[in-house]
């Protein structure tokens, strides 16, 4: 392709160069090899989505996106808080704007499509600023003791108050998780089968079928177990409804 007639993305070259990437294997990968980059990968995705934000208040914390949290691989409060969205979003911009030719880069070229990827890149970080910002600013709430150590140390008033930092930590634990998601997802395509995303996303439907089928936990963790307060799997449920109500409640309409 001619100079003049390249993207203007290859100015972003020397920065999407600079990026954190995994390297592609050089020759075959056995099937062993990438089975266990597999395991390890969802490893690492359960044990992120069980590693909770520093400062966040959950009981203050409302989560918008809980019905959608299996479609986006996330698990709130986490540092998989964001899930898969920010990679979907800018795959889907970068789909969009290369096939309307808003971008012109030919994807048969090896220097376009490696630019392709780097942009992709970069603009998964751009994403990932637009998806924890507003959230963090907006409904993430940070917690008062974090709050009140930061102010003792930055001011409770100006630009730099406690509660500004607080929620600048909480942006700066989102960006971390999410970008380890986006290099996880690379690993999985390049070392292991299939796609990341969708090893994510199976996973955390995995995850939700097995808690909303086996989770002996009441509806109230801290409450034991009641009538009102039955557990949130549907076999325990249903075995404490068995064992906890005569023949003759059930019949007459159980718990409802």
């Amino acid at each position: 392709m001619a100079d003049d007639q390249k993207s203007r993305l290859y100015k972003l070259k020397p920065i999407t160069d600079r990026l954190p990437a995994v390297s592609k294997p050089e020759g075959h990968v056995h099937f062993r090899t990438k089975m266990l980059w597999v395991i390890v990968i969802l490893v690492f995705y359960f044990v992120m989505t069980n590693v909770f934000l520093y400062g966040l208040d959950s009981e203050k914390t409302v989560d918008l996106f809980a019905q959608y949290r299996a479609i986006l691989a996330g698990a709130q409060g986490s540092l998989m808080h964001l899930g898969i969205g920010p990679i979907v979003t800018a795959s889907i911009i970068m789909q969009l704007f290369v096939g309307a030719k808003i971008i012109k880069l030919d994807l048969t070229n090896r220097e376009d499509k490696a630019v392709y990827q780097s942009t992709q890149k970069f603009l998964v970080i751009v994403m990932i600023l637009v998806e924890a910002v507003p959230q963090v600013f907006g409904y993430l709430v940070p917690s008062d003791s974090l709050i009140s150590g930061l102010n003792g140390t930055f001011g409770a008033s100006g630009l730099l108050r406690g509660e500004n930092i607080a929620r600048l930590i909480i942006v700066v634990q989102l960006c971390v998780g999410s970008y380890l998601v986006f290099l996880m997802d690379e690993v999985v395509s390049k070392w292991g089968i299939g796609s990341g995303i969708s090893l994510f996303i199976a996973a955390g439907v995995a995850e939700a079928l097995f808690t909303g089928t086996l989770n002996t936990e009441g509806y109230y963790p801290d409450q034991p177990l009641s009538n009102s307060n039955l557990p949130v799997g549907t076999i325990p449920k249903t075995i404490y409804i068995l064992t906890h109500q005569s023949a003759a409640d059930l019949a007459s309409g159980g718990y409802e």
